[in-house]
């Protein structure tokens, strides 16, 4: 049961990751096709560089996760 576990989860990270690949091919797609501005590009960016200095932050003082398990050392 276990094994099928982590197969699952490691199906579900690829999909994460096939998902995430598709991003900057459709952001490219709709800058080119004028659904998308440059200030709202830029704005998205400064956005995602703002959630992810928050998410460095909140993490100042945390033990650091094991790759390997995803658990705390």
């Amino acid at each position: 049961r276990e094994q099928e576990m982590k197969a699952s989860v490691q199906e579900m990270r690829a999909r994460v990751v096939e998902a995430e690949a598709e991003v900057p091919r459709a952001m490219a797609e709709a800058l080119r096709a004028g659904k998308l501005g440059v200030m709202d590009f830029y704005n998205l960016q400064n956005m995602l560089a703002d959630t992810e200095m928050r998410q460095n932050i909140s993490k100042i003082g945390q033990r650091p996760e094991d790759p390997s398990t995803g658990s705390k050392k």
